[in-house]
């Protein structure tokens, strides 16, 4: 199922979430900026121009291709009440034909963290994602120490399923993670055999 960039919105009770647009330049670079420190321990290296508007812009056009060619579903955050940029979801990696399945991915600004923003983004996305683009399995992935994210993932019904070595680049370091994922129909713990 293709997307319309157009046409891909999420509501939820307090968020509103869609793809970035050039005009989200500024709010984003003072954000991530504000967020720094807080940030950086979890994700990749950011590059020399990170913050830049080329950066972001090439970023929009990304998020414009990946969702037209229906591979991700990059998503900014915004606060309905007064339309403040709080961070990102996005849903990357889409693989079709029979594994129907999808890797997330987020952030959040360190003055929205633990507001339960994040939380109703998560169950957002992974709705839509089950009900409209048919997947059939999200994957996310964490580091081990991200106690936070991992009570996060495990609160928004993903299940713990094991170990990656290396899996990532953090901070530039390769890096374990702890795996997670939540199927849209949960058959794990149960089989055919007799």
């Amino acid at each position: 199922m293709l997307l319309s960039k157009r046409k891909l919105k999420i509501e939820s009770e307090r968020l509103s979430l869609r793809p970035p647009t050039h005009s989200d330049f500024r709010d984003w670079a003072a954000l991530r900026r504000e967020s720094q420190e807080f940030l950086v321990p979890w994700e990749p290296s950011w590059a020399e121009d990170h913050l830049s508007r080329k950066a972001f812009t090439n970023r929009v056009y990304w998020a414009q291709r990946s969702v037209t060619n229906d591979s991700a579903m990059p998503l900014f955050m915004f606060r309905r009440s007064d339309e403040t940029l709080l961070g990102a979801i996005t849903l990357d990696n889409i693989r079709r034909g029979p594994a129907q399945a999808g890797t997330l991915g987020y952030w959040i600004g360190q003055a929205h963290a633990r507001q339960g923003y994040m939380r109703e983004a998560i169950e957002a996305a992974v709705h839509y994602a089950f009900a409209r683009l048919d997947l059939s399995r999200i994957e996310a992935a964490c580091l081990p120490e991200n106690v936070a994210s991992r009570g996060l993932l495990e609160s928004c019904g993903f299940k713990y399923e094991g170990v990656a070595q290396s899996y990532l680049q953090i901070n530039g370091r390769w890096r374990t993670h702890v795996l997670y994922a939540s199927l849209r129909s949960d058959r794990r713990g149960k089989t055919d055999a007799g």
